[in-house]
């Protein structure tokens, strides 16, 4: 049922701290600990305040969620607390996530929450709790390497996968942090969460982004950057104008709707020039990249990036969405940084977005790291 967390001692001698989202993967994972005989304590962040506001089915961590993960704490009986992370999530997060938008890119608002708030923050409050591990409801896999440490990988389950907004996490937090769910399917979830007989075994999972459970994002960003939807041209590829947008703020790399342009053929974003307030459009394939160039760059390999590149290039496989597969492609050095060539392309690349690095493209494959895309470029030439 459970894995080995690996911890040294006896679980009733261990402390671990989960973070209980309110939701059935986190709160299985509090039941499945307590029920192996861990000391088990819960924490759940506010993060930020919707008041009465109602929110979408589907919307996360609104007030009712710290009220499940409560009740999910009384019925398996461990200690459960709420700290007010408010201020530090709307800076590290909320506030990035309106700058990157209004930059023109197209911001993964979660990867900053887990580097930031989840696996800094949180992880040291578990340290001052006197806990072994930090445990989570991602669908995620760390396992303990023969050669000392932990490595991250894929889930078994592809569809719930979460690595990609993991690849910030650091050798020293992994060394932490445990995932419990990370060999288990969703319907295997659900089934434990009624065997223990948590309220929340229905729930419906999240799947917007958590404070903006409108749907609607660009409201968040205008009133956090006034005079964030300035209008601007819509202009094809070579620079002719097309028509009007409201601003970039509602475009995103890869859409097509909305556009309102009469055009023979299809119409995709293709670009976005902040500085210019300018929607660059074109056919389909103007939309496929190849060269990626990256920033802030984290590698959780066994040595470092530089040492592992040799002066040449990687052979690694990539996903720039959560949502598609990986696909084979070559990681090397650059003069700002460093670069990803893909093998056969990828369509919708947008700057903001994160480039995740594994050692496979099939199964549980291994987390190397990943980077932020700073700018993409159809052809192998430095971007």
């Amino acid at each position: 049922m459970l894995n080995s967390l690996e911890i040294e001692g006896q679980p009733k001698d261990t402390r671990v701290v989960v973070a209980m989202s309110g939701g059935v993967d986190s709160s299985v994972t509090a039941a499945l600990l307590k029920a192996e005989g861990y000391d088990v304590v819960g924490v759940t962040l506010q993060l930020y305040d919707h008041g009465a506001a109602t929110h979408r089915k589907g919307a996360c961590c609104a007030g009712q969620d710290i009220h499940d993960a409560r009740a999910v704490a009384e019925r398996i009986g461990i200690p459960h607390y709420v700290l007010d992370y408010e201020s530090r999530f709307k800076e590290a997060v909320i506030d990035r996530f309106a700058e990157s938008y209004v930059a023109g890119e197209t911001p993964v608002p979660c990867v900053d929450c887990n580097m930031a708030i989840k696996f800094k923050d949180l992880l040291g409050t578990a340290r001052e709790l006197g806990a072994k591990a930090l445990a989570t409801g991602h669908y995620v896999a760390s396992r303990a390497l023969a050669s000392g440490g932990r490595a991250l990988f894929r889930a078994r389950d592809e569809d719930r996968d979460q690595s990609y907004f993991l690849f910030g996490t650091t050798h020293g937090q992994l060394d932490l942090l445990r995932f419990p769910l990370g060999d288990m399917t969703k319907p295997e979830t659900r089934e434990l969460a009624r065997r223990f007989g948590l309220a929340v075994a229905e729930k419906h999972d999240s799947q917007d982004i958590c404070f903006v459970p409108s749907g609607r994002y660009t409201d968040i960003i205008e009133r956090l950057k006034p005079g964030a939807a300035a209008a601007g041209d819509i202009v094809d590829v070579d620079g002719k104008v097309l028509g009007r947008h409201d601003g970039i703020i509602h475009f995103t790399v890869g859409q097509r709707r909305g556009l309102k342009i009469a055009s023979a053929a299809p119409l995709y974003v293709v670009a976005l020039d902040a500085s210019a307030h300018r929607v660059v459009v074109g056919p389909r394939e103007a939309l496929t990249m190849r060269r990626i160039a990256l920033r802030d760059v984290n590698w959780i390999g066994d040595r470092t990036l530089d040492e592992t590149l040799g002066g040449g290039r990687l052979e690694v496989y990539v996903k720039v969405r959560s949502t598609r597969p990986p696909q084979a492609a070559f990681l090397s050095a650059a003069a700002d940084g460093y670069a990803v060539e893909l093998a056969d392309g990828e369509d919708g690349v947008s700057p903001g977005q994160a480039c995740v690095f594994y050692d496979g493209a099939q199964g549980q494959s291994r987390v190397l790291g990943g980077g932020f895309i700073r700018a993409a470029a159809a052809a192998a030439r430095a971007a």
